[in-house]
């Protein structure tokens, strides 16, 4: 199971669109789901909300500027050896405060895919072509680079 565990919601049909498409090409693969959690400017209401909903026998993966860099490659090697090796990868993406500490602490690594900031929902996208080109990288099957 992959999980996807992030403060907000999208309002842009454009980006809920992809966001879907994503969804629907990885489930080809494996299951997943995008657990959404309300904005709340509030960033220990938001930390509450987080720590409720994240597993401790998850493989969790703060998604942090400041976390370790990836290829796509080795992003794919990567998810492949998370899944012999845990039930569950969850993918913990902050709100616009971002994650507090609480949070990072309870997560096995922070991931950063750019020292970049990107919108909320653009880059719930990212992940997800992300995610669906390490299946098509770990199952050896072409897909535009």
């Amino acid at each position: 199971m992959i999980k996807i565990i992030c403060v907000g919601k999208i309002k842009e049909n454009y980006l809920n669109d992809m966001i879907n498409d994503y969804l629907f090409r990885i489930n080809r693969y494996h299951k997943i789901e995008i657990i959404e959690l309300k904005d709340n400017e509030d960033i220990k209401k938001e930390t509450k909300e987080l720590i409720n909903v994240i597993n401790s026998k998850d493989y969790n993966i703060a998604l942090a500027i400041d976390g370790n860099e990836y290829s796509s490659l080795d992003f794919a090697k990567k998810i492949d050896k998370l899944f012999n090796n845990y039930g569950s990868i969850a993918f913990i993406i902050g709100g616009s405060n971002g994650l507090e500490d609480d949070i990072i602490k309870m997560c096995n690594e922070k991931i950063s895919f750019s020292k970049l900031t990107f919108p909320h929902g653009l880059f719930r996208s990212i992940l997800l072509e992300q995610i669906y080109r390490s299946f098509k990288i770990n199952n050896n099957e072409t897909y535009h680079k």
